[in-house]
């Protein structure tokens, strides 16, 4: 029997909106406690994932915004395995164990494989986001990208069938030390929603003016003036959702974002010095150039057939279109050999996505046992890299075509028993014309070409309910991706060589092993799992006198993750998460891994510890410490010390609209960021983290 459009529109988004207050899932009967996960292509109930699956839900993401509007942090504050924030708009060396994150906007990818300029991180303002669906390790179910994990920032949608509703919240935010205008920040968010029978829409604007960071002495933290900054920037963030019911079974949605975050350059960085623990600080001053930014649009539109002769259609068609500016430097690599003159430059990378992704699924197959999925993504990514005060190539115009069928089973052959198999097959071609490197890399010309790939990859996993409390899993899965097409390209420096013959640019294939165990029961959420992650040709970035080059080698990371939600009472709820990796990679080619992986590829061993509770109707709160341990690598100069940082949080329900208070580094932590420790030796990078800053929010819902 069919529902009406506004019942099927809340029995679709109920079970999801009330099932991802945990990030862990609950073992009961009730329909409404089954979560269901988008971002695994057959709406796969997370009970029943051979993977470790973690949903973001919207309550936890405004109690980090609550400490943070840095999106990067809030992934960080949350997910162990996650690599510490850089606290920065460059999130280089923020990995998910040890590997790249493949960002998704409900499921259009945000990253940029083909040139890593490591601001994926930044393309959505978590307003706008209902929920946050992570899939930990390698997965080839959304394409290129994915070798450690998938992050999916699910928008929201309207849920209701109300007319008009409409919400509107104000946060500032200040050091408690030092204050002055130049440190304050200020953010203003309104949203609006509705619906008709047929028709529904969402739009939101979120406007934010963030200031000069402090750290715990009161002193300015250095401004990142090449690589980009958050603090003493302006953004915002537009967004629209439109849904439209053509019938009972069969819509159509549309969603646009357009997402800007642009330094305001009143800062210049003043170098400091590692030898001797002197922290990059700033001055007031305007520095050299154009401001960086970030500037992302990404359109999605998705048809939807619930009831295509028995099966489930999907067809999806996407747009992003990104840019990316850094600040102007002298980098050796935008030199003129021939001229004493120094040269100041900045580059600018542009990105812009084209694809569609069709998904044709059958369930109840074999006397409701077996379920079909199959599929075929499209995708052409054009990227480039330019040099804009001096209009120089610095990366070649690249295209990649990319064209992947898959399927997908699911098989419960008895009940207490769920197996999943599928095949991904990969076929890309990479479109680069004939170019010349610039001249530091003496100006040689590249012969261009089409080389092109194919790679069939695979994935097999298994659930068994032990209990119905107790559970078991064991996973496989592979993850398909590139390296930084654009840094293999502009570090050629030696005459005739010819892009069909480049090594470095051959795909990375990941081989993902996990195993594990859950526990749920009415009041207690665990799991731990056990991973390895191999690949024979992977990727890592290594400095050479300013440069940063590709290293195509062997890699090998192995790791523990756990994590428990203990519902001590309907009011309190405890939350602990622990991440432990180890990662080695073969740099002298002899096929066996000899070298600690270090910062800029590796997070630290960390543990999460929060507490949240609502003592009454009008009273909540939130408290929670994280810790990432000390870590030794192979160089002693890349040692991290770790460091413990408590962030706490009032909510005060008022007789019209929330007031909350919140205080992020509370214990006023003094400490070097881990990037800045671990990731590379260098005297302008040595950036101190953020001190203890006070929140002020009100918030109200008419």
């Amino acid at each position: 029997m069919s529902l009406s459009k506004s019942a099927a529109r809340l029995f679709i988004l109920t079970p999801l909106a009330c099932a991802v207050a945990s990030p862990f899932a609950i073992a009961e009967d009730d329909d409404a406690d089954i979560v269901v996960i988008a971002s695994s292509r057959t709406d796969s109930v997370k009970a029943n994932t051979p993977q470790v699956v973690t949903v973001i839900s919207r309550e936890q993401i405004e109690q980090q915004l609550a400490f943070t509007t840095d999106s990067s942090q809030v992934l960080s504050n949350l997910l162990p395995s996650y690599s510490p924030n850089t606290q920065k708009l460059n999130n280089s060396s923020q990995t998910f164990r040890g590997r790249s994150v493949l960002y998704m906007i409900d499921g259009v990818p945000q990253s940029n494989p083909l040139r890593e300029g490591s601001r994926s991180a930044h393309t959505i303002d978590l307003s706008m986001v209902e929920r946050i669906e992570v899939i930990h390790g390698a997965s080839a179910i959304h394409g290129l990208g994915a070798t450690g994990g998938i992050i999916n920032f699910i928008t929201k949608s309207n849920s209701s069938a109300q007319p008009l509703k409409q919400h509107i919240s104000l946060q500032t935010t200040s050091a408690t030390e030092n204050i002055d205008s130049d440190t304050m920040s200020y953010k203003i968010n309104y949203q609006a929603q509705g619906a008709t029978d047929d028709f529904d829409y969402l739009v939101g604007f979120v406007g934010e003016q963030q200031g000069v960071y402090l750290d715990s002495d009161g002193d300015y933290i250095g401004a990142a003036t090449v690589r980009g900054d958050i603090m003493d920037s302006k953004s915002y963030d537009a967004f629209v959702k439109l849904g439209y019911w053509l019938d009972d079974d069969r819509d159509l949605q549309f969603s646009y974002n357009r997402y800007q975050l642009k330094g305001q350059q009143n800062f210049v960085s003043v170098s400091g010095d590692r030898d001797n623990g002197i922290a990059t600080s700033s001055v007031k001053g305007t520095p050299e150039g154009k401001a960086p930014y970030n500037k992302v649009q990404t359109v999605n539109l998705v048809y939807t057939d619930r009831d295509l002769a028995g099966m489930k259609l999907n067809v999806q068609t996407f747009y992003q279109d990104f840019t990316g500016r850094y600040g102007a430097t002298t980098s050796s690599s935008f030199q003129y050999p021939s001229t004493p003159d120094t040269i100041y430059d900045q580059s600018q990378n542009e990105s812009e996505k084209f694809g569609a992704k069709l998904l044709l699924s059958k369930s109840g197959l074999f006397d409701d046992k077996l379920k079909v999925s199959t599929g075929l993504d499209l995708l052409r990514d054009t990227t480039s890299q330019q040099l804009i005060l001096t209009n120089r190539s610095y990366v070649p115009e690249t295209t990649y075509d990319n064209y992947a069928p898959f399927l997908q089973l699911e098989l419960t052959p008895i009940e207490s028993l769920s197996l999943q198999a599928g095949v991904r097959y990969e076929h890309a071609v990479l479109d680069i014309d004939t170019y010349q490197t610039v001249a530091a890399r003496n100006g040689v010309t590249v012969q261009g070409g089409k080389p092109d790939f194919d790679e069939t990859v695979y994935n097999a996993g298994a659930v068994y309910h032990l209990t119905p409390q107790v559970s078991v899993f064991a996973n496989y899965s592979q993850g398909f991706g590139m390296p930084d097409v654009g840094r293999v390209l502009r570090g050629v420096s030696t005459t005739g060589e010819d892009v069909d013959d480049l090594i470095d640019l051959s795909p990375i294939v990941t081989d993902n092993y996990e195993g594990g165990l859950r526990f749920n029961n009415q009041s207690v959420d665990f799991e731990i799992s056990y991973y390895e992650s191999n690949s024979d040709l992977g990727s890592r970035i290594e400095e050479n006198n300013g440069l940063y080059t590709v290293k195509r080698e062997k890699k090998e990371i192995h790791g523990v993750e756990t994590s428990l939600a203990w519902r001590i009472n309907p009011a309190h709820t405890m939350d602990v998460g622990y991440s432990y990796i180890q990662g080695k990679s073969d740099t002298d080619g002899d096929g066996s891994v000899d070298t600690k992986l270090s910062g800029a590829s590796i997070p630290p061993n960390r543990l999460r510890v929060a507490w949240t509770a609502r003592w009454n109707e009008t009273l909540s709160s939130m408290l929670q410490a994280n810790h990432a341990f000390d870590r030794s690598f192979d160089d002693e100069e890349l040692e991290f010390d770790g460091y413990t940082l408590v962030d706490a949080s009032v909510g005060y329900q008022l007789p019209v609209g929330k007031l909350s208070v919140s205080i992020a580094n509370l214990l006023n932590e003094d400490y070097f960021t881990y990037y800045s420790q671990s990731a590379y030796k260098n005297d302008d990078f040595y950036f101190k983290g953020r001190g203890r800053t006070v929140s002020l929010a009100y918030s109200l819902n008419f």
